[in-house]
């Protein structure tokens, strides 16, 4: 018996870096498994992963932007269709955007990114915590991030937005609790994903990995994160292990945000 047998899990922004390696962390503890993304490769390449670790793992992929209000009750309905449930739900898809400072950032961009990173996990938010009042249970873990507990500089989308999947997830988890629901929220630092790596190419298109290596020297640890370092977090935080486990905010960072 695992942790997840039985039960359903559905990731936004599956199709790469935690949420790819959260879905092969849960399919390998036994879940069944609904994967959203806009990239149809990225799901193909996810579901060949959890393929690797359970071959006999139930996974759902559907391509879909979390911007959009229709085709997110879209692939809710369509989660609870075929899986009757949704048990746990990773609430991650985001963009980081272009880095500038607050005066050059620009509308446009700013729009965007809070657009992906907080319309979007509120879109998501309000539709699963429906779904999961009526059933009696579930837990949802969003994805901030440390620059939405302090400020990164250069990010006016990006920290805007992530301080608000912040007050969303407390907000949420002290008025789903009584439903038998939890909320929780991950703040990740320098994990080292895709998104990381093109942070740094922003820094420093020419040698990224030098921009990286010098960043990185600020943490306690020296060292990047590993996106299944991550996936282990949001395991435990969708499992009933968790369940007393409410309305908090945890930074996956290697204390690097309590250093400052």
């Amino acid at each position: 018996m695992t942790r997840f047998d039985g039960k359903t899990v559905l990731i936004t922004g599956a199709g790469s870096g935690l949420g790819r390696a959260a879905a092969v962390r849960v399919a390998s503890e036994g879940a069944k498994l609904s994967l959203v993304d806009l990239s149809a490769d990225g799901l193909a390449e996810t579901r060949r992963a959890i393929q690797a670790v359970n071959a006999e793992a139930q996974v759902l992929t559907i391509t879909a932007d979390v911007t959009d209000a229709e085709q997110v009750e879209s692939f809710i309905t369509h989660t609870v269709s075929e899986f009757t449930t949704i048990d746990g739900f990773f609430n991650n898809a985001g963009i980081e955007g272009k880095q500038n400072l607050t005066e050059d950032f620009g509308l446009s961009e700013f729009d965007k990114v809070l657009a992906v990173n907080l319309r979007g996990v509120f879109l998501g938010l309000s539709g699963v915590l429906k779904v999961m009042r009526a059933q009696g249970s579930g837990h949802v873990v969003n994805s901030a991030s440390v620059g939405g507990i302090r400020g990164v500089g250069n990010q006016s989308g990006y920290a805007a937005a992530k301080h608000g999947v912040v007050g969303l997830t407390r907000n949420s988890g002290t008025e789903y609790g009584k439903y038998g629901i939890t909320v929780n929220a991950i703040a990740p630092g320098a994990i080292w994903t895709s998104m990381v790596e093109g942070s740094m190419k922003q820094l420093n298109e020419e040698n990224p990995r030098e921009a990286a290596e010098e960043f990185i020297q600020s943490n306690p640890t020296k060292r990047y994160g590993e996106a299944d370092e991550v996936a282990a977090v949001v395991a435990f935080l969708l499992s009933d292990e968790a369940s007393y486990v409410n309305s908090t905010v945890i930074p996956i960072d290697g204390g690097q945000s309590a250093a400052y």
